[in-house]
């Protein structure tokens, strides 16, 4: 049975870290990869059932190093993942929930959506509208790095959706999406921010570069 080792000299801290919500072996990310990392390349030989029982398995686990390495090995197989397979993760973002693991499994579904463009509407629906404030946050940045191939049709149903949820987590979330898109379409962003009644976090966040912008350079953009 895959084991790690941790380091009880950083466990305190990493569990203060995380509000005490968790349980830690103490091990940082350049510790948890380099135990983890014959498990993860072998993975990538398993049958994709057996993929998911090993995240199954570790996700099971008590300590919070257990569910990254699930997450890890989720991330060096996505390219072998059908839409039915990331349908079927989706059960654990709503598990042990947390900033930490749900951004995380952003990343893979950010990147499956890249891979498969055809297929970003179907995942965008695994999240959006849904119940779990957590899956919507991931609605909301699942296209977090994306520049030009970027869906603001999706982007704006998701932030409309929860555009008056008092939450944390999800006006952060909105901040950063329009913060980070408006490093490549500053002109989209600035009208949404204009035409929207959005939290004071939120404008705050998604405002952060727009004030660098050149208006009279860009006025005749046409990206709108």
């Amino acid at each position: 049975m895959f084991e790690m080792i941790g380091n009880p000299d950083k466990q305190g801290d990493m569990e203060k870290y995380m509000r005490q919500q968790f349980q830690f072996l103490g091990l940082q990310t350049p510790e948890r990869k380099a135990q983890s990392k014959a498990l993860i390349q072998q993975s990538k030989k398993l049958p994709i059932r057996s993929v998911h029982s090993l995240i199954a398995d570790l996700y099971d686990r008590v300590e919070r190093e257990y569910q990254y390495v699930a997450i890890d090995m989720a991330y060096a197989n996505i390219t072998r993942f059908t839409y039915s397979d990331l349908k079927e993760l989706t059960q654990y973002i709503q598990r042990k929930s947390w900033w930490d693991t749900v951004d995380s499994w952003r990343k893979i579904y950010g990147k499956f959506v890249v891979l498969h463009s055809e297929q970003k509407g179907a995942v965008f629906n695994l999240f959006y509208q849904h119940p779990n404030m957590w899956m919507r946050r991931i609605s909301i940045i699942l296209q977090l790095h994306e520049k030009e191939t970027l869906d603001t049709h999706l982007l704006t149903l998701a932030i409309d959706y929860d555009i008056d949820t008092d939450e944390f987590f999800i006006q952060k979330a909105i901040g950063w999406a329009l913060r980070n898109y408006s490093k490549y379409n500053p002109f989209w962003v600035s009208m949404f921010v204009e035409n929207r009644d959005l939290s004071k976090l939120a404008k705050k966040e998604a405002s952060k570069y727009l004030k660098e912008i050149n208006w009279e350079e860009n006025f005749f953009d046409d990206k709108l």
